[in-house]
């Protein structure tokens, strides 16, 4: 008897075991399912990711053969103008060989770039779009019997040519740069950069671009040009103060009598103009140094870090034109000369066209910077669409209502300030000069105006600098209203 109750026990015990071992070797069979069931997503996730994002760097990478593959069989694209107008194209050498033309040489030479000698601007961006081929199957298939090339996409661009000759002209024999935008979308319409060459020539001069260690012709000086921002910084500093104050300015007033000292340091007007006693508004209209350097030492260093990080200042922009980064380093811990210093854009701010421009288009649109773009669309050769640009927002920069406030301010500086030469005209514009010194010399400084246009609903945006000019109202503003006169129709 007990005999047979010891034997149900030890089958029912080896019934256990063995099921607890089944139980563990399934549990093992699911860790390793799932394990290479996650392998196989990563592997696959890789190449989506590579085919989305990084296939077009991989082919425009220098070193990668299938460029030399494609351009045996292809004829690069052309590059086009929104107005229609060819910027770049291939055409045949009296000897059978495809030669890059750029008939507007050296108008667009930055924005355009060169596919000689290496590539840059749009030649660069759209190297892949350009090599490659949408023609049908049917041409290809007569192409390859006729051994004949296809004809690669073209790239169509955002510039207006109008715009851009204006403010090629415009800026004349100085060095310096211009970008225009449409501040509801980002759409680049004109971007000049000086001193400039002639993309036709780069062969024959690259040497002596090269070898010259202090030639910056080659430098987009629009994207990539870092400069002392002046008194465009003010508009910062004037959101700073609007935002810590609630968005009430009314109680502030102050006495210039061409300087301002504050813990034994001195900050002084342009040229020591004084402006006597003057509000939030008529310190901003009339670029009060003095009055602004008050302002700056009442301002919460961290919280104006915060601000100047929404503003994309040290940070990373969407757009694909190749930029240096905007550069905002004051601390809480600096002296309040140097926050003085900063508070008027001198010290130690950088800032590109790009930057100021992006920042000033967000105050036009209502707070919202749109990324900066330069190419509308990609066509085949036959003109079907193959690739559209969709506007996209870089970043919320202001509320609503600190962009109105702001446009209020700027639109004081063309009625009874700094930038009086907009004033009067057939449409309204809204904008801030500058002044930035950049040596020792006080004398020194360049000219800015950023600024948009029509006041009320703008449409166009423009950022100016004229480098070692003097003051922006007597150097860029003149520069800003060929552009606007030139956008609305209105040139003598």
């Amino acid at each position: 008897m007990f005999g047979k109750k010891d034997e149900e026990l030890q089958s029912r015990k080896q019934e256990k075991n063995r099921k607890k071992k089944e139980r563990v070797r399934n549990r093992e069979i699911v860790i390793v399912t799932c394990f290479f069931s996650l392998l196989m997503l990563a592997v696959m996730g890789n190449i989506v990711h590579f085919m989305v994002k990084d296939s077009e760097e991989a082919i425009n990478n220098a070193y990668n053969p299938r460029q030399e593959l494609l351009a045996t069989r292809n004829i690069r694209g052309n590059i086009y103008s929104a107005d229609g107008e060819v910027l770049a194209q291939t055409v045949k050498a009296a000897d059978g060989t495809e030669v890059r033309n750029y008939p507007y040489q050296n108008m667009f030479a930055h924005v355009v770039g060169y596919a000689t000698k290496g590539r840059t601007g749009i030649e660069a961006t759209e190297n892949m779009n350009m090599l490659n081929s949408h023609a049908s199957i049917t041409n290809k298939i007569q192409n390859e019997l006729n051994e004949e090339k296809n004809y690669g996409d073209n790239v169509i661009t955002t510039l207006d040519t109008a715009l851009q000759q204006t403010a090629y002209t415009a800026l004349g024999v100085y060095q310096g740069a211009v970008i225009v935008t449409e501040p509801s979308t980002g759409k680049v319409l004109a971007m000049v950069s000086k001193p400039d060459f002639d993309p036709n020539q780069i062969s024959e001069i690259w040497d002596d671009l090269v070898n010259d260690s202090e030639s910056s012709v080659l430098l987009n000086r629009a994207t990539q040009g870092l400069y002392p921002p002046g008194s465009t910084f003010k508009m910062i500093t004037a959101l700073e103060y609007y935002r810590e104050h609630g968005g009430d300015v009314s109680g502030y007033s102050f006495s210039c009598n061409g300087s301002f000292s504050y813990e034994g340091h001195k900050i002084r007007c342009y040229h020591g103009q004084s402006h006597g006693s003057v509000d939030f508004t008529k310190s901003f209209a009339k670029s009060c140094n003095s009055s602004f350097a008050n302002i700056g030492v009442q301002l919460s260093i961290p919280d104006l870090q915060k601000t100047c990080r929404q503003l994309l200042f040290n940070s990373d922009l969407k757009t694909e034109l190749v930029y240096k980064q905007s550069s905002f380093t004051l601390s809480e811990y600096d002296t309040s000369y140097a926050v003085m210093q900063t508070a008027i854009g001198q010290g130690q701010t950088t800032v590109t066209p790009l930057e100021l421009n992006l920042i000033t288009a967000a105050i036009a649109n209502k707070g919202k910077a749109m990324t900066p773009y330069v190419v509308d669309r990609i066509e085949s050769a036959t003109g079907a669409t193959v690739k559209k640009t969709s506007p996209q927002t870089e970043a919320v920069m202001m509320t609503e209502d600190e962009a109105y406030f702001m446009t209020g301010l700027m639109k004081e500086v063309v009625e009874s300030g700094t930038a009086s030469k907009l004033k009067g005209l057939s449409y309204t514009a809204a904008g801030k000069t500058g002044s930035a010194e950049f040596s020792e010399n006080k004398s020194d400084s360049h000219a800015w105006f950023t600024g948009f246009a029509p006041a009320e609903d703008p449409q166009i945006c423009v950022t100016i600098i004229v480098e070692s000019a003097g003051s922006g109202g007597d150097y860029a503003v003149p520069i800003a209203r060929r552009i606007f006169d030139t956008y609305f129709g209105t040139n003598d």
